[in-house]
């Protein structure tokens, strides 16, 4: 095979247009010009009127065709040079610039040969289109993938990064009698590694599969694949194959935010591909490269996530009994910093960002901020008894509690649903609407990276429907990230703008009124006394500075219901759901474990 340059072809020719020069005396039609009509019909991409200049127009017309076809230029820019006639053959040397899009382009000299006996004739030479060019060969557009964007946390601690995956296949026909054995071998050596890998999950795989198409078993990281070879590699029907793809760090991490993390990594990723301009035979095989642009080197995607913050959570989720979410935010800075989900969660598909369920007495504090801001105070004196009526319906405190006259502080820190129901029938009429939104809950915001909802918050009508929604049933509805913005916006002052990418901004589309400096300094009082007085003192055993609030959110027919906490502590803001839980001491006890596991 002939030698072949693998860089850019150098502009070696003039690339700007000349002046007919003197070397000679043209005879017929002036090549100049039909040099001119041959690169003005090359430009615009008519491969008809390009052909019928040369002296064989079938074959220019197939090769500039299938040039055009193969790179897809967005536009050609041909310049005319010198035109002179040398040893009795004129030339007409010229420049062609390919605009390829996406910021591609490339460039180079080439000339054609024209024959001026009667009508000029351009000479048709594959070196027309490109002086690489020979006879049976093309140019051809080719991809080069961009190296993996590495993700990163907050603090520069990886967590996603490049690992060849190996994919496990089984392919039924080749395993033949040793079928089922074969079956029972890989069940045995990767259920410790995924334990929804049993022999029925395969074989029933297998009965999904087309006939003579082979069955996906698992997708092994390779320290995994690594560790069951051994037992595997050797069995009857059983094929591998290999990838490079982006993977936590550990595994399992992050499978509610780091997909959407990994996506915009692709996405950056693309940006920094490589791209090359191959001669390719009429067979199509590389036989050398005229234009290359290497891929970019990849720098790591700094995310607003902390590991340790989202292992802790994880790990505190992992011990709860019922389907849970974790979602963490800085008050500080709106930056997420974790988006946990236990297992149970993720099969039964709760949804931390986008999920909205009765978020309970967690919503008292959106009820709590409208009567502050209506002139009640922290420490107004309000009752609370155990049970009062509303338009015929009955409204109870949790197993029916009473406390009396109290101050407003009381009553939110042990719950005081009857209380609440009250404050929110006195309200005016858009209060509690403004109050959430002003906290976070019916906010709008396009996030880079990732989908979110906080909320709604939109009582309905009639006396039942408002009572009821001041204390977060009803119509309401938050999901876990509304609700840790909740309290991101009590401990910061103002709802801070949540972000996901360290170096992309976050579009506000719908917010609230900040609240008074009062109201939040209320706030503040009273979400701190849930924990050291209130429905959450679990919380004030060891750690110090927890401030929150907890619920329970009946759902379905009233029999089942949700827990919640909801809280800061420092720069922490978060808010932890169990589904089904039945009442919010297992989220208190979980955000104790999270809390504890950050020191």
């Amino acid at each position: 095979m002939r030698g072949r340059r693998s860089h850019r072809v150098g502009a070696a020719l003039l690339g700007v247009a000349l002046v007919l020069s003197g070397c000679g005396v043209f005879s017929g039609e002036d090549p100049r010009e039909v040099a001119g009509e041959f690169l003005d019909a090359f430009s615009r991409g008519d491969t008809a009127a390009v052909a019928e200049l040369t002296d064989d127009p079938g074959a220019a017309r197939r090769l500039f065709d299938g040039v055009r076809a193969e790179l897809e230029p967005e536009s050609v820019t041909t310049t005319l040079g010198t035109v002179r006639e040398t040893d009795g053959t004129t030339y007409a040397d010229y420049r062609v610039e390919w605009d390829l899009g996406q910021g591609r382009t490339f460039g180079y000299d080439t000339r054609a040969a024209l024959t001026t006996d009667g009508d000029t004739t351009i000479r048709f030479r594959p070196s027309l289109v490109h002086p690489e060019l020979q006879r049976g060969e093309t140019l051809a557009l080719r991809g080069e993938d961009a190296a993996p964007v590495p993700v990163h946390d907050r603090d520069g601690a990886p967590l996603l990064r490049a690992d060849e995956v190996v994919n496990v296949l089984l392919h039924r026909d080749e395993a033949g009698e040793k079928a089922d054995a074969v079956i029972e071998s890989l069940a045995g050596a990767l259920n410790p590694l995924d334990e929804r890998i049993t022999p029925s999950s395969i074989e029933s795989g297998l009965s999904e599969t087309e006939q003579g198409e082979p069955y996906l078993v698992a997708a092994l990281r390779s320290s995994d694949y690594a560790a069951v070879k051994e037992n595997i590699h050797e069995l009857p029907g059983v094929r591998f194959t290999t990838r490079q793809r982006m993977l936590p760090v550990t595994r399992g991490l992050g499978e509610r935010i780091l997909p959407a993390v990994r996506k915009a990594a692709q996405e950056r990723s693309a940006g920094n591909a490589g791209w090359s301009v191959a001669v390719v035979d009429s067979g199509g095989a590389e036989v050398g490269v005229v234009h290359r642009a290497e891929p970019e080197p990849a720098e790591p995607l700094r995310s607003t996530l902390s590991l340790p913050v989202q292992q802790e959570a994880e790990r505190a989720l992992d011990a709860a009994e019922a389907p849970g979410v974790l979602v963490a935010v800085q008050p500080s800075t709106g930056g997420l910093l974790a988006v946990a989900a236990n297992d149970a969660a993720v099969e039964k598909g709760t949804a931390p960002l986008t999920g909205r369920y009765p978020p309970g007495s967690t919503f008292k504090i959106a009820t709590a901020a409208a009567a502050l801001r209506a002139g009640t105070e922290v420490d107004t004196p309000v009752e609370c008894p155990a049970t009062t009526v509303i338009d015929g319906r009955t409204i109870p405190n949790d197993d029916e509690f009473e406390l009396g006259t109290v101050p407003l502080r009381e009553a939110f820190a042990r719950s005081c649903n009857t209380t609440f129901a009250h404050l929110a029938l006195d309200l005016p009429d858009g209060a509690l609407t403004d109050a959430a939104r002003s906290l976070g809950i019916g906010t709008d915001y396009v996030i880079p990276g990732v989908t979110t909802v906080t909320g709604s918050a939109e009582p309905g009508d009639g006396a039942v429907a408002r009572a009821a929604a001041g204390f977060g049933q009803g119509t309401m509805l938050a999901s876990p990230f509304g609700a840790a913005l909740m309290s991101a916006t009590v401990a910061a002052g103002e709802t801070p703008v949540p972000s996901l990418l360290a170096d992309r901004e976050t579009e506000v589309t719908v917010s609230g009124e900040p609240l008074p400096e009062p109201v939040v300094a209320g706030l503040r009082a009273m979400m701190r006394a849930v924990v050291t007085e209130g429905t959450a003192t679990e919380l004030d055993d060891g750690l110090s500075g927890v401030h929150g609030k907890t619920g329970t959110a009946q759902y379905g027919d009233g029999t089942e219901a949700h827990g919640w906490f909801t809280g800061y502590r420092d720069d922490l803001a978060f808010a932890v759901l169990l589904e089904g839980a039945g009442s919010s001491k297992p989220a208190v006890a979980t955000t104790r474990d999270f809390l504890t596991g950050l020191g």
